[in-house]
Order: C-alpha cells, then structure tokens, then sequence
C-alpha cells in the first residue's frame, strides 16, 4: 500500500487525536478537584523544570527572541500562572450565594483546540494545557508550522507528567503534521467544543470563521505614552528593557513612544544610556523596508532579532551595544510603516505637546492595527492616568511598568495569560486576559424567591421553602451522583 500524502496523514491525525481526546475527557470529567489539581501541579512541575532547555529549542527552530528570555516566559506560564490557578474551584460546587438563593457548579466545555504562535510557541502551549485542564477540559495543541518540535515537545514534557498523576492518556496532545487541511480538520471536527487562537491575523479569522465557539485575540500596536510628570530614568529603563525583552515577541510590548514635548529631550538621553539607538532618516527609510511585508504584515523574517541582525538585513551599521533602535516619525499610518505593530526590536518615536495631544496620537495608533489590545502609560498625575483610562481603545492599560510583562500579568496583578483579547472593537468576545474562567462553563441551580401574580405588574416577594444544606451536604450529594455516574 502506498504511503499517505502529507495532507491526508495530518487530517488522519487530527482525527484520531480528537476522538482519543473526546475519550479521554469523558473519563477525565469524573475526576475530583483533588485528583484535577494533582494532575496540574505535575504538569506545571515538570514544565518549569524543562523551562530552559525548551526555550531553547523554541529560538534554535523558530530563531526568533532570547533564549533567556524565552526561559523565563515557560517559567511564568508554568510555575507562575498554576500558583495563581491551583486554589481556583472549577468542580462540583465552586460558589454558593445564600442570599440570592444560588448555587453555581463547574461544568467542563469538552474538547478544546489551541493555535499557537511561532513567537511564542512553549509558553503558549503550556498556558493553554494548564487553564484547559484545570477546567477537566481535553486540550490539542496545533502548533505553528515553524515552532512543530519545540512546541510538540513542550506538550510531550506535560502529557507524560500529567499521566504518571492519573491523567488519562490522550486527554492533551500536539499535532505533529501541521498542514493547512489538517487545521481545517481540527476547526470542524464534531468531537472538538471550543477553539482557542493565538497568533496571526488569518488563524484568528478562520476560528472566528469556523462555525465553533471561538476565542481569538487581535494584533498589538501599542502605544507607550511618557507624560512630563513621569519619573523619566525609571520610564526609560523600562522602555529599553521591555522593549528588548525577548526581542519584542510578545505582542504587548511597546511599538511606539510618544513622549511629552517638555521632556522628549531628557527621555532620549536616558534611553540612550540605556542602548536606545535613534536612527537618522535614512536609516530609518532602510529598516521601513525590511520590517513588513508588502501586505503590512510583519516580514518572518524580522521577526524578533536583535538590532545587529536588523541593521545588517537592512544594509546599515548601529552600535554593537545597541539593544532598540527608534525611527523618528511625523504620522502614523501605511506612508509611515514604523507606525505599524513591530514584532522586533525596533520602535517608533513621537513627540506631543501635553497629554491631550499624546491622548490623540495613541489613539491614532491604537486605530492603526491595535484596536482593544494594549496601551503603557508612564505618568504620576492621577488625572492623566485616569483620562487615559477612560478614553483609548485599550482594554490593558498598564502604568508605570514593563507593557511586555505587565500585560501578561507578570509585573501587575492583571490575571497571568498568555492569551490577550481585545474585546469587541479588536473583533473578540472577551476583553480580558484569557484564563481558566473563559473556558469553563457554570451550571447555577436557583430557588424561587418571589410568587407571579398575573393581574399584578410586580411579583409579590415570598419566603421561599429554604435549602439548610451546608456546603459539604451539597458537595456529598455531587460526589453521590459521579459515582453512580461512574458505575454505569
């Protein structure tokens, strides 16, 4: 028998993984918070211990970023982002409001299918395990087409430690033959509930597109606003810092600065000192070229290198210590392509008079590939801060911190994700970091607590038959009916 095309081999994948990952959440569902929580502390565990050497494979094969860098992003999206689930309740009973007569219990969504992107491949892909599973959700992890090892790796390391604890075999996996049939396959396949895409804009389409319930996030353009009232080093290290975390692969870090007038000259000093490199007109004219695509879209190529691997794509010489290099713009729009999201260490840079001003150009900039994602904002007078708050189309606004890991959750108290939606204006569902709430679903079993009187406009209020039920009552009869559940 001949062997199989490529593309027929990848769609039987797919199938298979995903009736074996339907299997095993049916089994999975019966499973305690106890046994749930042990299954992902294992998991977490063994990602966290993995975390360099998985960084590394992620820049040996993509060659995007830091492989540092990428270190500490598996460290957050493993021991960090399970230290702020593990309390969380997700079965049987998960609250109980006495006053409004309600009772909510966790329910799993079922079988879950996460894109992931080349730029962030082994922390997205543990990210995705963690929250799926904590909500005894199955979860099949498509990998970018350039990121199929590193990634696949990453969900061997946590499918291989969630088994040892129980977890049945089959419930996470990684898709090894990425192919374009293959992802429609795993979009439409009937034993898959939920897609969740991170990544570029034509993945995210095809899942909003798919027919599925879908969550999917939007490009980033963020603006970083410093105000005069700012304390301008402490802008500026931050600025130069994120900037170059990683290269500037996670999505929330800074694409623009747009320093107010008073200060815009001590704020390139500082960011000078700190490995700023600000180019001359001509040197940014040749960067403008190599940076995207002819569709605007950033050029792979450019993706996530350092300013000497740019400067020498672009045929120009900067600094060896240079760790950003700025391009001086007077707009904001396709005639000014260091306007757009740069996926690499390269910034724009503006100068307006008082926030108002400042105010009108992130907007601007948000507007030009940004809607709903992410807005910094380095600043002491509360009433800037809270204009800034009101007004941009931002659904993260951080203030006074790194945008690249304040974003994400990891120097602010936003909820750790690495998955970041940008609410409806950004063409989502949800505005908020994505986490484990978004995907699990919540039954509620409510008392009647007022009588309907047809000849009366209002119901009249009634003591209802009252539930004296403790909280471990309730838990004995779930656990009561699983089992019964389990025996058939």
């Amino acid at each position: 028998m001949p062997e199989l095309d490529t593309d027929l081999r990848s769609i039987q994948e797919v199938r298979n993984l995903a009736v074996a990952a339907r299997q095993a959440q049916r089994e999975f569902f019966h499973f305690s918070q106890e046994q749930v929580d042990k299954v992902c502390a294992a998991m977490a565990d063994a990602a966290y211990r993995e975390s360099a050497r998985l960084g590394q494979m992620a820049t040996d094969e993509t060659t995007y970023g830091v492989p540092a860098h990428k270190r500490v992003k598996n460290e957050f999206s493993s021991k960090f982002l399970w230290d702020s689930l593990k309390d969380v309740k997700t079965v049987g009973v998960i609250r109980r409001d006495d006053a409004k007569k309600i009772v909510e219990i966790g329910w799993p969504v079922g079988v879950l299918a996460g894109f992931t992107p080349s730029t962030n491949p082994t922390s997205t892909a543990m990210f995705k395990v963690l929250i799926a599973v904590k909500a005894r959700n199955a979860m099949i992890i498509s990998p970018h087409p350039s990121a199929v090892k590193c990634t696949s790796e990453t969900v061997r390391v946590m499918a291989e430690a969630g088994e040892r604890a129980g977890m049945p075999k089959g419930l996470i996996s990684s898709l090894t033959t990425v192919t374009m049939p293959a992802l429609n396959e795993l979009m439409k396949h009937w034993a898959v509930s939920m897609l969740i895409a991170t990544g570029g804009e034509a993945v995210v389409r095809a899942a909003h597109s798919s027919g599925k319930p879908a969550i999917g996030v939007g490009p980033g353009n963020v603006p970083v606003y410093v105000d005069r009232s700012a304390d301008i080093p402490q802008a500026a290290d931050l600025i130069v810092k994120s900037k170059s975390f990683d290269w500037s692969t996670i999505c929330a870090s800074e694409q623009s600065v747009v320093a107010d007038s008073p200060i815009a000259a001590q704020l390139q000093a500082e960011m000078e000192k700190r490995g700023a490199y600000f180019m001359d007109d001509a040197q940014s004219a040749a960067m403008s070229k190599i940076i995207h695509q002819a569709n605007g879209l950033p050029n792979p190529k450019a993706v996530g290198k350092s300013p000497q691997a740019l400067a020498q794509m672009a045929g120009i010489s900067v600094p060896s210590n240079a760790r950003v290099l700025i391009g001086k713009l007077k707009g904001v729009g396709p005639e000014y392509p260091l306007s757009r999201e740069k996926l690499t260490s390269v910034l724009g840079w503006y100068v307006a008079d008082g926030w108002e001003k400042g105010c009108e150009r992130c907007i601007e900039l948000l507007k030009f590939g940004g809607d709903g994602h992410t807005l910094s904002i380095h600043c002491r007078d509360e009433n800037v801060i809270m204009q800034f708050g009101l007004e941009k189309p931002a659904f993260r606004i951080v203030v006074n911190t790194m945008a690249t890991l304040g974003a994400v959750g990891f120097t602010t108290n936003l909820d750790p994700s690495m998955t970041l939606a940008t609410g409806g204006i950004g063409g989502g569902v949800f505005s908020e970091n994505i986490s484990v709430k978004h995907v699990l679903n919540v039954k509620r079993v409510a008392w009647g607590v007022r009588d309907w009187n047809p000849e009366s406009s209002a119901g009249a209020e009634r003591s209802p038959q009252r539930s004296d039920a403790s909280d471990a009552q309730i838990e004995e009869v779930v656990q009561r009916v699983l089992a019964e559940l389990r025996s058939r």
